[in-house]
């Protein structure tokens, strides 16, 4: 499951227990990249804080499956499986649409400056220009300029937005290094799951 001890949901206690308690799936099971936080509780609570609030809050402005469309490109040029494989079953639940899933997948995995990326069903030039600002700012950090966040704003996303973007690019980046310097496997997980709740401080997987 991971490179380091884990402290399972049925030997959890105390803070732990509750913060499973917030955190299980319909089956009682608890996502291993969750799990893998157990030795230090506050990181499992900061980490689900920050997941929720980026990814799933209630006053998000930019669409759901967009977000993870973000976090399915991020952990592909990252190279985390783990990532790629249940945010796009994530993405795939939110447009109730496989076909449409899997073109959005062959696009994202493919060389976005080819312009593979051409308009159509699933996006229009707005959204290509946040998937090539989420690229950049994953494989050149460092090259990041306050022309990148104006090209955004010219394609018609506003500041808040831009933030949105920018938050689910840098969340995905952390939870893909978790994932990988950690040995986080996806093994025994339900692929897909993700707190959906329109309440804010409900974490559950569902």
């Amino acid at each position: 499951m991971t490179w380091i001890d884990t402290v399972s949901p049925e030997d959890a206690q105390g803070r732990l227990a509750k913060l499973y308690a917030r955190v299980k799936g319909p089956d009682g099971r608890v996502d291993n990249i969750l799990m893998a936080h157990s030795l230090r509780p506050p990181t499992l609570e900061g980490h689900m804080a920050l997941y929720k609030n980026v990814l799933h809050h209630s006053a998000n402005q930019v669409p759901k499956w967009f977000l993870e469309t973000i976090g399915v490109l991020v952990s592909l040029r990252n190279g985390c499986a783990y990532c790629v494989e249940h945010h796009y079953a994530g993405l795939e639940r939110l447009l109730d649409d496989a076909e449409e899933a899997a073109m959005i997948r062959t696009s994202l995995e493919g060389d976005l400056s080819e312009g593979n990326l051409s308009e159509g069903k699933a996006w229009g030039a707005k959204e290509i220009a946040a998937l090539l600002y989420a690229e950049k700012l994953t494989e050149r950090p460092a090259d990041m300029a306050k022309s990148d966040a104006a090209k955004l704003r010219e394609a018609g996303w506003d500041d808040g937005e831009i933030l949105e973007i920018n938050q689910v690019a840098a969340y995905f980046a952390y939870a893909n290094r978790t994932v990988l310097g950690l040995g986080v496997s996806i093994d025994g997980e339900q692929l897909g799951l993700s707190p959906n709740s329109s309440e804010d401080g409900d974490w559950g997987h569902k």
